[in-house]
């Protein structure tokens, strides 16, 4: 029976991937850098990105790997060193998780680093798969406190993206790192649609059964909003996220989810029903 191991298995994606892994019959080792988790279902492995010894160790005959990190400042160093410790184990499926739009010229930091991992992993000459999902709908989640007073915002106009539930991602990457003919891919997912903030206020709505309102803000607001609660590079880089987005470059609609699984990939309205007792309690 295959072992795949999943890095960064307790974050958002992670933690979402390791019951879609298990429902395909594979032993899954779950990576984490805090010794006191155990996670349900999967061999727990203690490892932290940044310490080459332990990495190595949790990759041991691992048959498949998913490649995910922490933001960070060091993120794409992080993950170029674990490919290439990846390849040194003799793994040969490896599915790292970029992002929609990656490019080394892009004026986002996250993009040009993601697109820096990409180009290395090239560069292996390992087998691998690169996953590049839009904005993630479970980002909502940080907004929870204000939605449940009625009202989110975000300095992003009446742009639409094309965003998707990680649930989405963590079905994809499962298929990618258990069956076969995805070796040198790169496949782009989002959800079924593009939507405004409006729509994802609607959606909010009609599942709480109160009004929800988006209220468009500008950059600086927002910016002014988060300064102490984020550190200054991940807000300048959520800045210019936010600045890809109210441009109009994440619009483009794909149907990967539906190519890879077979099932339509997660509705905003979806999602908000999913995830209303969180608005609710917050």
């Amino acid at each position: 029976m295959d072992t795949v191991l999943v890095a960064g298995a307790t974050g958002t994606v992670g933690s979402a991937l390791i019951p879609a892994l298990l429902d395909r019959g594979v032993t899954v080792r779950a990576m984490t850098r805090d010794s006191g988790r155990v996670v349900p279902g999967a061999e727990t492995v203690v490892a932290d990105l940044r310490d080459p010894e332990s990495v190595a160790a949790a990759l041991k005959g691992a048959d498949a790997v998913f490649l995910n990190s922490p933001s960070a400042p060091d993120a794409a160093e992080v993950q170029t060193r674990f490919a290439d410790l990846a390849r040194d184990a003799g793994v040969d499926r490896l599915v790292v998780l970029s992002q929609y739009a990656a490019r080394a010229d892009s004026p986002v930091r996250f993009l040009r680093w993601h697109a820096g991992v990409e180009a290395h992993v090239q560069e292996l000459g390992i087998g691998h798969t690169v996953l590049r999902p839009n904005l993630y709908l479970q980002a909502l989640l940080a907004f929870a406190a204000t939605i449940s007073q009625g009202f989110f915002t975000a300095p992003i106009g009446d742009a639409a993206v094309s965003a998707i539930d990680t649930r989405d991602i963590a079905d994809a990457a499962a298929v990618v790192l258990t069956e076969a003919g995805h070796t040198g891919r790169t496949y782009t997912l989002t959800g079924p649609r593009a939507v405004t903030h409006d729509q994802i206020a609607e959606a909010l709505s009609g599942a709480l059964g109160r009004e929800v309102a988006f209220h468009a803000t500008s950059a600086g607001r927002f910016a002014a909003g988060l300064t102490g609660l984020l550190p200054p590079w991940q807000l300048e880089g959520l800045l210019e996220d936010y600045a890809h987005y109210a441009r109009g470059e994440a619009a483009e609609v794909h149907t990967s989810v539906t190519d890879l699984t077979g099932a339509p990939a997660r509705d905003v309205t979806d999602f908000a029903r999913d995830h209303a007792a969180v608005f609710r309690s917050e």
